[in-house]
């Protein structure tokens, strides 16, 4: 987590797992958990015992749920030795499809050894995001979905797009953001949502009903994304405090629109990091100059596992 010189702001994700004991809408991947489970020093051992005690509690309601279910399939299946019906039948197949999702979900949850997937960053996920803030460069956990600062709470549901930020939006949707409030998220990859039959560079058939894609980019050759961002600190009310972020999007270079998506997140040079994060005082010119002169890899795609 240590990259391009900055500070994690321990203090921020002290309180953000903290608040997960208490807020099951909170949502952190288990990759951004693996950087504290080894603590150094004492607030990194505070969140590492409120993983443990999320992680116990959350396995104890599966486990509990798990216990209904297998009431439910025993029940059902007495039932079924003295009549078959199709409803009691239907009964015993939920019942073990739920069985196998409660055991699939307490394995998952407490398993140690890092996959793939554990990395993947959805809307309303928490995920570490450099800024610049009192005066130096922090990480910092930050939801994926922005909230702007004195915006009512609803907008997340209002606006639920609000994960990426477009670029040609930036002086108008996003202008108390952009200029004021910049950040990196580093990534090795990112997934896109695509319509097949767009993917397929065909129209749709008579009576075909869309379905969706899921690809995975990855820049070629291999190298950590910097991903331009903005982000906001939102406090309203009693409501608890969130920093929040989204990515920039702008037209997708030729792979990226070929495979049939229509954006592309802007990668940073690294020369540029300290430039981008610290934008006041920057004319819009210096800027989108920032963006302008990105990396520029080719995004070989593949399937979504």
């Amino acid at each position: 987590m240590r990259r391009h010189q900055a500070k994690i702001d321990l203090e921020s994700f002290d309180r953000l797992f903290s608040a997960r004991l208490e807020d099951d809408r909170i949502k952190i991947p288990k990759a951004m958990e693996a950087n504290f489970l080894k603590p150094e020093s004492e607030p990194e051992a505070r969140i590492a015992q409120s993983i443990q005690v999320y992680n116990q509690s959350k396995t104890q309601e599966l486990e509990a749920g798990l216990f209904k279910q297998k009431k439910r399939l025993a029940d059902a299946e007495r039932k079924l030795q003295l009549k078959e019906t199709k409803a009691t039948a239907n009964d015993k197949r939920i019942a073990a499809s739920k069985i196998d999702w409660h055991l699939q979900k307490i394995v998952d949850l407490n398993r140690t050894e890092l996959k793939p997937r554990d990395a993947r960053i959805f809307p309303q996920i928490y995920a570490p995001v450099i800024v610049f803030d009192q005066g130096q460069k922090l990480i910092r956990p930050m939801r994926y979905l922005l909230r702007r600062a004195g915006k009512p709470a609803s907008d997340d549901l209002k606006y639920p797009g609000c994960y990426n930020a477009r670029r040609n939006n930036l002086e108008a949707y996003w202008k108390n953001q952009f200029g004021h409030t910049h950040g990196i998220l580093q990534i090795d990859s990112f997934y896109e949502n695509v319509a097949r039959h767009t993917y397929e560079h065909r129209e749709l058939k008579p009576g075909e009903a869309e379905t969706n894609l899921v690809l995975h980019f990855n820049p070629k050759p291999p190298q950590p994304m910097l991903v331009a961002c903005l982000w906001s600190h939102w406090q309203l009310g009693n409501e608890p405090a969130l920093d929040s972020f989204a990515a920039i999007t702008d037209e997708p270079p030729p792979e990226v629109a070929d495979a049939g998506h229509d954006r592309c997140v802007v990668q940073l040079k690294p020369e540029h990091v300290d430039a981008w994060l610290d934008p006041v005082g920057k004319g819009r010119e210096a800027l989108f100059a920032l963006m302008d002169d990105r990396q520029l890899p080719y995004y070989e795609h593949q399937m979504a596992a």
